[in-house]
């Protein structure tokens, strides 16, 4: 999930915005797919920087198309630099416990970032969040609080570490969410999605350049941080195609989002995201075999229920308070 700022109504495009939103979460999940099948041979800063050094080739092509290098110029530099840091945060977060976790549960555990959301409009933005909202963002948290079954101690598959990390992804895409919704991004979807990957570029490059040779996962013991550290590998037979179809999904998803959310309200475009819940499920099945057990859907079915409660609830309040605005108007 990333979200770039609304256009205003004038400019709304519900169906096309829902069209977009619907591709990039289907990219998504082959991209999550892609980097758990190939975190056993290959360090995730090597990955992230092949996918998104494919990706920007790809992506200057769309700024062609969408004006010219021209569009690339912006007003907000920094702007542009806390988005992609917090960004780049989330995505090695979470790609880090990718390689632990499996991809159904580790989806989940990021969709609770829209009760984050949620929560942090208050002290961030100054919103208020009426009871329904808050029943459902604590319903969402108990989904969290039962996939992440904190009793079991020593006795559990996965340390707890682990589990946290898609937390702390979703906590600095809910930041980012935040920052956007309160600062405003005035860009092209595809100039977005270059700031976007340059970020990624320069922090696989800084990564590289610190542990490229491998020499801090020889004492490292878990495989979260093993995939994190290892020794760049070039490459070999089939996993090169692999890689290109990571860069080329990263255009596709980085232009897709952008065009979702600067076509249509958040409000009508984020609830599709939660496609990605059932794809990961799937993923899960046909390439590992594997399905959620029951601890793992109550806690997918609170977090989605939650999530939803939450956002069509913003949806109905956005809605009233326009009708509101027009009535004044016409009066």
């Amino acid at each position: 999930m990333t979200s770039p700022a609304s256009t205003p109504p004038a400019a709304s495009r519900p169906a096309a915005a829902i069209g977009f939103i619907l591709l990039a979460v289907s990219c998504i999940s082959v991209n999550d797919m892609l980097i758990k099948l190939l975190s056993g041979a290959y360090p995730l800063h090597q990955m992230v920087f092949l996918r998104s050094a494919i990706g920007i080739v790809f992506t200057l092509g769309l700024v062609q198309v969408e004006g010219g290098f021209g569009i690339l110029r912006t007003r907000r530099p920094w702007l542009h630099v806390m988005r992609g840091v917090l960004l780049v945060t989330s995505n090695m977060t979470y790609f880090t416990a990718l390689a632990v976790l499996p991809l159904a549960e580790a989806t989940a555990l990021f969709f609770a970032a829209p009760l984050m959301i949620t929560l942090l409009s208050v002290p961030l933005l100054g919103e208020r969040v009426g009871a329904l909202r808050l029943s459902a963002v604590a319903a969402g948290f108990v989904g969290v609080l039962i996939m992440l079954r904190p009793w079991e101690g020593a006795a559990r598959e996965v340390p707890l570490w682990v589990q946290a990390l898609p937390l702390l992804a979703a906590l600095t895409y809910a930041l980012n969410q935040i920052m956007t919704r309160k600062l405003g991004v005035a860009s092209k979807a595809s100039a977005m999605a270059v700031y976007i990957q340059l970020t990624f570029i320069v922090v696989s490059l800084g990564f590289f350049v610190v542990a490229g040779d491998g020499r801090f996962a020889e004492g490292a013991r878990h495989e979260s941080l093993v995939f994190l550290l290892r020794a760049w590998v070039m490459p070999e037979g089939g996993d090169r195609w692999l890689f290109l179809l990571l860069g080329v999904n990263a255009t596709v998803i980085g232009y897709s989002l952008g065009q979702a959310y600067r076509l249509a309200d958040a409000g009508t475009v984020a609830p599709f995201e939660y496609v990605g819940l059932p794809l990961a499920v799937v993923w899960g099945f046909v390439i590992w075999g594997s399905l959620p057990g029951p601890s793992v859907w109550a806690g997918i079915l609170l977090i989605l229920g939650g999530g939803l409660i939450v956002f069509l609830r913003e949806q109905q309040k956005a809605r009233a308070v326009s009708r509101r605005i027009m009535g004044h108007r016409d009066g």
